[in-house]
C-alpha cells in the first residue's frame, strides 16, 4: 500500500517535499549510519508511524513558508495579485486588460471597481477591492484539471516559499550533522576508508556539504518572489476562461408559446 495516496499532490509537492529536502542530512545519516537489523518494528506500527512523520513534516513546512510570506510581499510592494491590478507601478498586464478584468470581477464580486481617481486618492481602499477579486479568483479556479498551469505555478511557489521558511533550519540541521560527521571520522581514523562506518559517515559529510551549499545559494528570496509574480500573472489571466465559461454556461432563453406536438 503506497503512503502517498493519502496526501494531495499540493501537499506532497509543495509542503512535503521541501521539508524532506531541509532535513535530507540528517534523514541521510539516519539511513547510512543506523543499523536496520536492529529495528524491530511490526508493519502496521512503521506504517503508522511514516504516515505520522509524512503530516508532520507537511504541517511544519506549511507553517514556516506562511511565517516568511508576509515579509517577502512587504519587499515586493505587495501581495502580486493586487499590485498588478494597480493602475500605476507594475505594466506585467497593459492597461485595458486590467481595465476588462476589473469589470468582469466587480460583476462577480458585487462591488464597483474603483476609478483611476478613487485609486489614486486612496490606494490602500482601491487594493482592498482587488484582495477581494483575488480571493474571488482563488475559489474559483481551485479545479488542477480545469487550470493546471494555474496549479503547476502554484505548486513552485508553495515549494519555494516553504523550502525558503526552512532555510536557516536546514542549514543549522547541516551544520549539526557535519559537526558530527568530522567528530566520528577524527575518533575512527579519516584516512581508514577500509572501516565500513568511516566510508558511511563520508557519504553523508559530503552530503551534507552539497546540501548546504545548495540551501545557501539557490534557496532563495529572489526565486520565491519570481515565482509569486508567475502564480499571480496566471491567476489573473484566468479571467479569460472564468469569463468566457460564464458565457457559454449561460442557459439559452427559451422562446415563449404554445408547446408543438411532434
Amino acid at each position: 500500500m503506497s503512503f502517498f495516496k493519502f496526501v494531495d499532490a499540493y501537499t506532497l509537492r509543495a509542503r512535503l517535499f521541501p521539508a524532506v529536502i531541509a532535513a535530507a542530512p540528517a534523514l541521510a545519516a539516519f539511513a547510512l549510519l543506523i543499523s536496520w537489523q536492529k529495528i524491530a518494528l511490526s508493519n502496521m506500527v512503521a506504517t503508522g508511524a511514516l504516515l505520522v512523520l509524512l503530516f508532520a513534516l507537511a504541517d511544519f513546512a506549511r507553517k514556516q513558508g506562511l511565517r516568511v510570506e508576509p515579509k517577502i510581499y512587504k519587499e515586493m510592494g505587495g501581495k502580486p495579485s493586487v499590485t498588478m491590478m494597480r493602475r500605476t507601478c507594475d505594466e506585467t498586464l497593459d492597461a485595458n486588460t486590467k481595465e476588462k478584468y476589473r469589470t468582469f470581477l466587480a460583476g462577480k464580486v458585487k462591488h464597483p471597481a474603483p476609478t483611476a481617481e478613487m485609486e489614486a486618492a486612496n490606494q490602500a481602499e482601491a487594493d482592498a477591492f482587488y484582495e477581494q477579486c483575488g480571493v474571488w479568483m482563488r475559489s474559483n479556479t481551485r479545479d488542477a484539471k480545469r487550470f493546471p498551469i494555474l496549479f503547476n505555478e502554484l505548486v513552485i511557489y508553495g515549494f519555494r516559499r516553504n523550502l525558503l521558511g526552512l532555510k536557516w533550519s536546514a542549514l543549522t540541521l547541516n551544520l549539526i550533522v557535519v559537526a558530527a560527521s568530522c567528530g566520528l571520522l577524527w575518533h575512527r581514523g579519516i584516512w581508514d576508508m577500509t572501516d565500513d562506518l568511516t566510508m558511511r559517515t563520508t557519504v553523508v559529510l559530503v552530503v551534507s556539504c552539497i546540501h548546504a551549499l545548495y540551501i545557501a545559494f539557490v534557496v532563495t528570496r529572489g526565486g520565491v518572489k519570481e515565482a509569486a509574480r508567475k502564480y499571480a500573472r496566471e491567476l489573473i489571466l484566468c479571467c479569460e476562461a472564468l469569463s468566457g465559461t460564464a458565457k457559454m454556461t449561460a442557459s439559452p432563453r427559451k422562446p415563449r408559446g404554445k408547446a408543438t406536438a411532434t
